[in-house]
């Protein structure tokens, strides 16, 4: 072979080579993506567990009336939460037993459904719009149950990520009606712009030339959209 047929083949090994690379390359950006993504679903759910670990342990604790007492106000507010977003056929329950002298606590979401009823437990129950909604209210339930009470708004980070379109608007009615009812104010950070047209005072934060710029889109005082 000469020279001008061993350059060839060298090139065209070079652009195979460059070929295979850029497969193995795109390949390795999915799994990356992947990986997020499935490294994001198990924080949520390790913090929806760490969440249900500690209402357990409020309910575990408390005195049988305080814990009775507990139960139905958290029983209450979850399925309050649940039927404002979803609907009426929805409730929440709180089964409570003895495990080896110690009371322990499991959660359902019930709903009724042409004559049957279903029971599951919150993480297992119609995707993850009502683990989302079963959690936030939850939250709520146990900051208002603790004794002595926390003070202070109640601060959301996405809250109902996974809660489907037709249920964001209700799910930001009942989070409007639950500040009023507790006299809190609530702070939510969201990349959901349907979740801002109810606040009274939205931001807009963002990276500008390396530094956080905070833009005021709607303000309580002056009105200004």
């Amino acid at each position: 072979m000469d020279r001008d047929g061993k350059l060839n083949r060298l090139n065209q090994m070079l652009a195979e080579a460059d070929r295979q690379w850029e497969r193995l390359e795109g390949k390795r950006q999915e799994l990356e993506r992947q990986y997020r993504s499935i490294h994001e679903e198990w924080e949520e759910l390790r913090k929806k567990r760490e969440l249900y670990d500690k209402v357990r342990t409020l309910l575990q604790t408390a005195a049988e009336h305080a814990r009775v007492q507990a139960k139905e106000q958290m029983e209450t507010l979850v399925t309050n939460a649940l039927q404002y977003v979803f609907g009426p056929m929805f409730r929440f329950e709180i089964e409570l037993s003895d495990h080896g002298g110690k009371p322990h606590a499991e959660f359902y979401v019930v709903t009724e459904w042409e004559g049957r009823t279903v029971r599951t437990k919150p993480q297992e129950a119609r995707g993850g719009g009502v683990v989302d909604i079963t959690s936030l209210a939850l939250r709520v339930a146990f900051m208002e149950s603790f004794r002595p009470r926390p003070e202070g708004p109640l601060i959301l980070d996405e809250p109902g990520k996974h809660v489907s379109s037709e249920y964001v608007i209700p799910m930001l009615e009942f989070l409007k009606s639950t500040g009023e009812m507790f006299g809190r104010q609530i702070i939510l950070v969201t990349h959901d712009p349907h979740l801002t047209e109810g606040a009274e005072q939205v931001f807009q934060i963002g990276l500008k030339a390396g530094r956080t710029e905070v833009v005021p889109l709607r303000l309580l005082d002056n009105g200004i959209n």
